[in-house]
C-alpha cells in the first residue's frame, strides 16, 4: 500500500490504543490461570492476533466481547500443534518456553523478517532444560520435549523477551527454578512489566541483584478481570508530533504510573526541547525512530547511542531510519551502535520505504508535518502490526493522506 501524504500540521486529541506489551502478557497469564479472565481492552493488532492464535492452538479458548476479550485457560494441552506467530517476535520468544513447559511438540510458523531474527541463547537454555529445537524449514521453528525445573542463565543485554519467556514458563513447572541474568541489563522496564503481570496472577518471584527464584508452590490464579492500559510506545508518535512547530496534539488514556518503559518519551521530548544532544537508547529502543525524526525535523543535533539491538527488529532500524530521513532531505550518519543526526537540514519531502517496519511507517507520517513537499510512503500497511487504526487517527488530527494499493 502506498500513502501519499500532503504536509499538514496535526492538531487535536487522540485516545491511546491498548498497550501491545501489556496485552501480550495479560493473554499469556490468563491462558495459564486456574479460571477464566475478562480482559478489558479496545482494538488489537496483528501481533496480538498472533498471540491469540498460538494460545488457542495450545488449548485456551479466547473470544471477543463488547469489553475486550474473554479467556478460558488451557485445560488439556495438545500433544502437538502448528502455530502461526506471524511476524511477532514477542509471540515467538514468550511462547516458545511456554510450549516447552507444557510439553507440546509445537511448530512455530514465522513470517517476514522473523525467521532471520536471532533466538540464541534462549534456544540453548531450552535445550539444556530438556527440550529439542530444530528448523525443519527456514520459516519453521520446532520445539519438542518437556522443560524441567532447574537452573537457567541468560545475558541481560540481548533481549528482555527471552527473560520474560522463561519467567512465564518456569512457574508452571513442579520444582524450584532459578534464572540468573548476567552482565548489564537492558530494557529492564519490560521485565518489570512481566513481573507485575505475573504478580497480578498470583505468581511470586523472589528477585535478587542477579537472579530470579521461582518456588515450586507457584500457580497462576486469575484475578477475574483486568484492564490493559494505554500504549505509550504508539502514543509516542503523537507526543513527538506535539513537539514539532505548528502542531498541537493531546493524548488521552495514558497512565503516568504505568510500568511501560516507553512512558519515558515525555522526559525525552522535553530534553530535546531543552536542547539535549545525546540519547541513550539501551532501555527505550522502540522510541529511537520517532525521537530521531523529531530531532531531524526540529533541525537539532542528536547523538543516539546503545541502539545496536535495533538492527534485529522488523528491519535493520538504524539503516531504515537513516535512509528514510536522508530521503526526505535530512542528514543522518550511521554508527555501529547508533545514529548521529546532523543539524540544520530542512526537510523537503520525498519517497520513503517502510521496509515492512511499522515504526518506520509511522515515523514517516509524523515527520511529514515538518516537510515542505509531499511524502510518498511505500509499505504503508506495515502499521497494522501494532496500530491498525493509525491512518484513521492521523486523518482525524488533520493529516492529509491518500492510501492506494501498490
Amino acid at each position: 500500500m502506498i500513502a501519499r501524504i500532503t504536509p499538514r500540521k496535526l492538531r487535536g486529541t487522540v485516545a491511546a490504543i491498548p498497550s501491545k506489551s501489556e496485552a501480550h502478557r495479560a493473554l499469556i497469564c490468563a491462558a495459564l490461570a486456574d479460571a477464566p479472565t475478562r480482559i478489558s481492552m479496545g482494538e488489537g493488532s496483528e501481533d496480538i492476533s498472533a498471540t491469540i492464535r498460538c494460545l488457542t492452538a495450545f488449548g485456551a479458548k479466547i473470544s471477543k466481547t463488547d469489553y475486550g476479550l474473554y479467556v478460558e485457560p488451557i485445560q488439556d494441552a495438545p500433544a502437538s500443534c502448528d502455530v502461526d506467530c506471524g511476524e511477532s517476535g514477542s509471540t515467538l520468544r514468550f511462547l516458545l518456553p511456554v510450549a516447552g513447559a507444557l510439553g507440546i511438540d509445537a511448530r512455530f510458523h514465522m513470517h517476514g523478517r522473523l525467521p532471520e531474527r536471532p533466538i540464541f541463547p534462549l534456544d540453548r537454555e531450552l535445550m539444556r532444560g530438556g527440550c529439542a529445537l530444530s528448523r525443519p524449514e527456514q520459516d519453521i521453528l520446532r520445539i519438542r520435549g518437556k522443560l524441567r525445573p532447574g537452573k537457567y542463565e541468560l545475558p541481560g543485554n540481548i533481549s528482555s523477551q527471552y527473560i520474560s519467556g522463561l519467567l512465564f514458563a518456569l512457574p508452571t513447572l513442579v520444582g524450584f527454578s532459578t534464572l540468573t541474568v548476567t552482565g548489564n541489563r537492558e530494557s529492564v522496564n519490560y521485565i518489570e512489566m512481566t513481573l507485575y503481570s505475573l504478580m497480578e496472577f498470583g505468581i511470586r518471584i523472589n528477585q535478587t541483584e542477579v537472579c530470579y527464584e521461582i518456588s515450586e508452590n507457584n500457580r497462576y490464579v486469575s484475578p477475574g478481570e483486568m484492564r490493559v492500559g494505554g500504549d505509550w510506545s504508539n502514543a509516542a508518535f503523537w507526543l513527538c508530533a506535539d513537539a514539532l512547530p505548528g502542531c498541537e496534539v493531546h493524548v488521552t488514556g495514558l497512565d503516568m504510573d504505568s510500568a511501560q518503559g516507553d512512558q519515558r518519551v515525555v522526559h525525552e521530548v522535553r530534553a530535546l526541547e531543552r536542547g539535549r544532544d545525546t540519547l541513550d537508547a539501551a532501555d527505550i529502543p522502540d522510541l529511537v525512530p520517532v525521537l530521531a525524526a523529531t530531532a531531524c525535523a526540529r533541525g537539532q543535533m542528536l547523538r543516539i547511542i546503545n541502539a545496536t539491538r535495533l538492527r534485529i527488529k522488523e528491519s535493520d532500524r538504524l539503516a531504515s531510519i537513516r535512509r528514510s530521513l536522508c530521503a526526505l532531505g535530512g542528514e543522518v550518519l550511521e554508527t555501529d551502535s547508533g545514529l548521529f543526526i546532523v543539524p540544520g537540514h530542512a526537510l523537503k519531502g520525498g519517497e520513503v520505504d517502510s521496509c515492512g517496519d511499522h515504526r518506520i511507517a509511522m515515523t514517516a507520517a509524523i515527520v511529514s508535518c515538518a516537510c515542505a513537499g509531499e511524502v510518498i510512503l511505500h509499505g504503508a500497511e506495515a502499521v497494522n502490526k501494532s496500530y491498525p487504526g493509525f491512518w484513521r487517527d492521523f486523518a482525524a488530527l488533520g493529516g492529509r493522506v491518500e492510501l492506494t494499493e501498490g
